[in-house]
């Protein structure tokens, strides 16, 4: 039986998807210099001619990668300006990246992914850089202001909110270097120990 175009879309989707994985995997444990597209097609498990349908270049793929992870920043800033508690936006946003670093790799790959566009040298860089920088900035500068909001409202630890926000990304960021470099022998910190400098408990 002739296959559909939705089965099509299907198996071009898997393909996809172990390419991002290969490819993730191995900027982040050989960096972007050292891998080859030989290496992420054998890693992926599929012919380097089939990868090539997909991605032309290996810094093609490494900037599909690397807006994916921007892409995310930017709906984490679109969370935590919604109009609902500070404190369950934390709460809520913290159990989402424990259960993503405990079940898996990719949370940590992308976050050292971003880094690595910035800081590897990679010829590719410059092509996120300024993007990346402004996003970033306009995290930690929306997340201090949620931290600000759940001052007023009690619900966190007073302080600077700019350097709590600072703290805390530097935190997760930290876990995910840890995290590729222990592989099993990384335990992921609890959701109430990455909060508990931030989170008022009320008595």
């Amino acid at each position: 039986m002739p296959r559909s175009k939705e089965q099509f879309e299907e198996m071009r989707n898997a393909t996809r998807e172990k390419i991002h994985s290969a490819a993730m995997q191995l900027f982040v444990y050989q960096g972007f210099g050292s891998t080859n597209v030989q290496n992420i097609a054998d890693t992926a498990g599929i012919s380097i001619g089939l990868l090539y349908r997909h991605y032309k270049t290996k810094d093609q793929l490494f900037n599909e990668l690397v807006s994916y992870a921007v892409e995310g920043l930017k709906r984490n800033i679109t969370f935590f300006e919604s109009d609902q508690s500070p404190k369950k936006l934390m709460a809520q946003f913290v159990y989402e990246v424990y259960t993503d670093m405990i079940n898996g790799e990719e949370l940590a790959h992308l976050l050292i992914l971003i880094n690595q566009s910035l800081l590897a040298g990679a010829a590719t860089a410059s092509k996120h850089y300024e993007e990346i920088l402004q996003v970033n900035a306009r995290l930690l500068d929306s997340t201090a202001q949620l931290i600000r909001k759940g001052q007023q409202l009690g619900e966190f630890y007073s302080g600077d909110a700019q350097e709590m926000a600072a703290l805390f990304y530097a935190s997760i960021q930290g876990l995910a270097q840890m995290k590729v470099l222990l592989k099993s022998n990384f335990t992921m910190p609890s959701p109430s120990i990455l909060t508990a400098f931030l989170l008022r408990e009320r008595k």
